[in-house]
């Protein structure tokens, strides 16, 4: 069914077309994009895998710093209730 998908004047064929649809300056970008996206998938496939006791450690969600008036003015409301 797909024996002479890849024969050489089927690749050429195929980079002429992408060459038209996405023209000369975007094949770079195209590319790099590409070539980072491999090399992201390779390293998460490297890396090993982490427990679940690790993965809920590092998900942790710490409560935002308030910055000095902030605490302030939420005493104050809060003294306001009271």
């Amino acid at each position: 069914m797909f024996e002479g998908i890849f024969q050489p004047m089927h690749l050429i064929i195929i980079l002429i077309i992408v060459l038209i649809i996405f023209g000369p300056g975007k094949l770079p970008e195209l590319g790099g994009s590409i070539g980072k996206a491999i090399r992201g998938f390779k390293k998460a496939m490297e890396e090993p895998e982490k427990k679940p006791d690790e993965v809920a450690e590092t998900k942790k969600i710490e409560e935002p710093v308030k910055k000095p008036d902030e605490a302030a003015e939420t005493k104050k409301m809060e003294d306001k209730k009271d």
